[in-house]
């Protein structure tokens, strides 16, 4: 390190050797032309379907749709209506779980086609 100098002396870069370009073959004359062919693995997503809309793309029309989704009675309607008739509650409360959305399975349609897409079991 120099005294004025305020960076330590650095090392001039490697020297670099230049690579002559590939030969090309005569006109005429065929070059043999090695082709590599990779293919790509087939990626399925797996659509994680919940209580609200999403987007896919629908199997049966290949439509990119969001979702309709409708609730329907599920195990976890069922079991939960059994649960309060055991505890005492038969007087019209175990009929609760039926009327509210939060205990019921939800369906995914396709709004074009109305194949369904997917389903949401609460209970899986």
């Amino acid at each position: 390190m120099e005294k004025g100098s305020p960076y330590p002396q650095q090392q001039p870069p490697p020297q670099q050797y230049n690579q002559p370009p590939p030969a090309y073959a005569p006109p005429g004359q065929q070059s043999q032309a090695t082709v590599v062919v990779t293919q790509q693995p087939n990626v399925l997503l797996r659509q994680n379907f919940r209580e609200v809309p999403v987007r896919v793309t629908c199997p049966s029309c290949s439509a990119d749709i969001m979702t309709a989704t409708q609730f329907e009675i599920g195990m976890l309607t069922w079991l939960a209506a059994g649960m309060i008739c055991l505890f005492g509650l038969w007087l019209g409360c175990c009929l609760i779980p039926f009327c509210l959305d939060a205990c019921k399975d939800v369906v995914h349609t396709c709004p074009n086609c109305n194949h369904v897409v997917g389903k949401y079991s609460k209970l899986s």
